[in-house]
């Protein structure tokens, strides 16, 4: 089992996490086409390696934050609050 160091509880086992996926590219302009909406939501670069993601801490601090995590080893690398850590 994978054991995460939450920013805010310290390590815990990965079943008290829920995994919020990539770490969002920044939001279009609200001008922008269907096309880049889309591509916004649903494309993604489905790296092989090393990956920035967002979690949640849903058993315990009910907090997100963000890790930089391998993705063919599964090691996280960083852990740190949203917008500061895991760069």
């Amino acid at each position: 089992m994978l054991r995460i160091d939450c920013p805010f509880c310290g390590p815990r086992d990965e079943s008290e996490f829920v995994n919020g996926g990539e770490v969002p590219a920044p939001r279009p302009d609200e001008r922008c086409s269907d096309a880049e909406w889309t591509a916004h939501l649903f494309e993604h670069d489905n790296v092989r390696g090393v990956l920035r993601e967002r979690w949640l801490h849903a058993w315990g601090c009910r907090r997100w934050f963000d890790a930089r995590r391998d993705t063919v080893s599964h090691a996280i690398l960083a852990i740190g609050e949203i917008g500061d850590g895991a760069r």
